[in-house]
């Protein structure tokens, strides 16, 4: 981390991420497949749940970000029991948000009721999402000892357990949903179970490669018993990371309130089935550069704390030339192929000229969101989780949502809702680079050069 030129080590720690979290985001991709071939009604259901999936997705990553912040500042600075404390400190918490998300999954039915009247849709959704809630503990656990291994800078071991998880799901989806050979068929509740599956033997993968052998940081509940101060220091960076990664659910539920209500009229029931298609192919994208900026962090983190000035600056400015080549590429595949990417999940051709419309329009703030992701990893990695919150605040709720109910009202078309992430995108990308240059000022440049980049 402090001693590996740059370059080759955010190449290293960034290609098993990258693939790791490509082989998730296809996953999501394939269940969405998958469930949209047995009916537009499911794909419907499953897009409406996405929006709880994404909030379980951030108190898991929000908790472990936290907790891995933590672990990679105390490694760069020499203090390898605290280390320790951290880790077994945050998969407790983890734990504990599982248990809560499992409990709330008998009581999801008022959710789908915000979004449609149709009772069969609201009932295809409550099969699938309550079984993800009610086993979600695999997903918590294996976010958690995935950030245990990348703040060592062990992501080829990362890698491997999210491969071993989204592989057994991709190979389950079909057989549990259309009741392939000795599988029953399921439907939309064996799309959730494969998942889950998944995710607890990931879980299972990741506890044995950390249990198993022997690793800076270890991992161990012998005696264990919480500590505050650790807990506060963990959501002091990870619960502004959650509220950030949260607005995501809240941002998804308020646009699909904003179709399914305001534009009901003019086709925005429909194009729910598009919000919710959008975002899992996105993530085809979206999951690299968070492959790349996640890797970033442990090396930001770690320089930090050591007092490198250098090599701090140097992988800032290699993370953020990489991040803009990912969205770039993201950027003329949405643009030149939107048709064949949504016409895969489109039963009926409902949503295929709805669909590229939205994809074109939407893909034009890629660019901007890459230096923004990236200044974003950077305030977590610095310990200033709050301007990540603040920046995501204004790119999901406090310009987008507004900017998208306006453009509804105003126009009455669903295709004008599209342009509020282009607005949105903006108004965040200016902020961050503002605070950047306020912390690069007074925490930065102080710092001494340090070794060789």
């Amino acid at each position: 981390m402090g001693v590996m030129p740059v370059g080759k080590l955010l190449f290293n720690m960034s290609i098993p991420m990258v693939i790791s979290m490509l082989v998730q985001a296809l996953y999501n991709v394939v269940d969405s497949y998958f469930v949209a071939k047995f009916s537009n009604d499911a794909l419907n259901a499953v897009s409406l749940a996405y929006p709880i999936q994404m909030l379980m997705i951030a108190v898991g990553v929000g908790t472990s970000v936290g907790m891995n912040s933590y672990i990679s500042r105390k490694l760069g600075a020499g203090e390898h029991e605290n280390a320790n404390k951290g880790a077994n400190n945050g998969v407790f918490l983890l734990i504990c948000s599982a248990l809560i998300f499992a409990a709330l999954g008998f009581a999801i039915r008022p959710f789908f009721r915000l979004f449609s009247d149709d009772e069969a849709l609201v009932s295809l959704g409550v099969d699938y999402l309550s079984i993800c809630m009610w086993f979600s503990m695999g997903v918590f656990v294996q976010l958690g000892c995935e950030r245990i291994l990348q703040s060592m800078g062990k992501t080829s071991l990362s890698m491997i357990t999210q491969l071993v998880g989204a592989v057994i799901n991709i190979i389950l989806d079909p057989l549990l949903i259309f009741g392939i050979g000795p599988f029953p068929a399921l439907g939309i509740r064996g799309a959730a179970i494969a998942t889950v599956i998944g995710q607890w033997i990931g879980m299972i993968a990741a506890l044995l490669l950390i249990l198993g052998k022997d690793h800076e940081v270890t991992l161990s509940f012998r005696h264990f018993r919480p500590c505050k101060e650790t807990i506060l220091d963990i959501y002091r960076v990870g619960l502004p990371s959650i509220i950030m990664q949260a607005i995501t659910s809240v941002m998804i539920s308020g646009m699909n309130m904003i179709l399914s209500r305001v534009l009901a009229d003019v086709g925005g029931k429909g194009a729910t089935s598009i919000v919710g298609v959008y975002f899992k192919v996105q993530s085809l994208i979206f999951m690299p550069l968070f492959g790349v900026t996640n890797a970033s962090m442990s090396i930001l983190a770690y320089n930090f704390g050591a007092g490198n000035r250098k090599r701090l600056e140097k992988a800032w400015k290699l993370t953020l030339i990489t991040a803009v080549c990912i969205m770039a590429v993201g950027t003329l595949l949405f643009q030149l192929f939107p048709r064949q990417i949504i016409g895969l999940f489109d039963h009926d051709g409902s949503i295929t000229s709805g669909g590229a419309a939205a994809f074109r329009i939407i893909s034009l703030s890629f660019i901007l969101a890459a230096a923004s992701i990236t200044n974003s990893v950077t305030f977590g990695a610095l310990g200033h989780g709050v301007a990540s919150m603040i920046m995501s605040l204004i790119r999901q709720l406090c310009v987008l949502l507004p900017a998208a109910l306006i453009l509804a009202l105003v126009f009455h078309r669903v295709e004008s809702v599209w342009w509020s992430f282009l607005i949105a995108e903006f108004a965040a990308l200016t902020y961050s680079f503002l605070t950047l240059m306020k912390i690069r000022r007074h925490e930065i440049a102080p710092l001494p050069d340090g070794a060789p980049v």
